[in-house]
């Protein structure tokens, strides 16, 4: 069986309320397409894209969740499998925006732990409708403690971007978990034979 052409394969998960947006990023960002006409997504759908990032070959599969609550039962499901999640809102609608807060609890419910996560504020192109401003945004993501970006699926702005931080951040835990677990006795030596280096290396980090 040939080996296969990618060295991390990651998956990642849109969720957010219905109507923010998650399928035109995703479309966008896999096929670099936008269509106006909204289409609900019925339960789960997703798409495929390979990414060179810092020299490594990175397969991402990427799913898309319906944010109406009829399919809500249908997505949690995914939640566990998710290695990085995208949690969108439309900067148009308040409402999507404050029920961030109930995405994210219904990531730390159901999703693995150390899951990266990033804040995604949609349609920010419609300046003349924007509800929602980009620093309510910025200090939303502080209080959760997650990235923060705002995109436009439309205009194609900030979504390359979004989707290429999340991927490095997952890949950079990816490669430091495994550090950790195949050089356990060469960590524990740095922090008994190096404790200043050791120290100043965390408060820098």
């Amino acid at each position: 069986m040939p080996p296969p052409h990618y060295d991390f394969l990651i998956k990642l998960l849109l969720i957010g309320d219905s109507g923010v947006g998650k399928s035109c990023l995703l479309l966008r960002f896999c096929d670099d397409a936008w269509t106006p006409s909204f289409i609900t997504t019925i339960g789960i759908d997703f798409k495929i894209r390979t990414i060179e990032l810092d020299g490594k070959r990175i397969k991402l599969q990427i799913w898309d969740t319906a944010g109406q609550e009829r399919f809500r039962t249908i997505t949690t499901a995914y939640y566990r499998g998710a290695m990085g999640i995208l949690l969108v809102y439309d900067v148009t609608d308040e409402r999507s925006f404050n029920n961030i807060r109930t995405w994210h609890n219904n990531i730390e419910q159901h999703a693995s732990e150390g899951v990266n996560k990033i804040l995604i504020g949609n349609k920010s192109d419609w300046t003349d409708k924007r509800a929602v401003t980009e620093e309510q945004g910025r200090e939303l993501a502080n209080e959760l403690g997650i990235r923060f970006m705002e995109t436009s699926a439309k205009a194609n702005e900030g979504v390359e971007q979004s989707f290429f931080t999340l991927a490095r951040d997952i890949k950079t835990r990816l490669i430091d978990s495994q550090a950790d677990a195949t050089a356990p006795a060469a960590t524990d030596s740095v922090r008994v034979n190096q404790p200043a280096a050791q120290s100043s290396q965390g408060c820098c980090s």
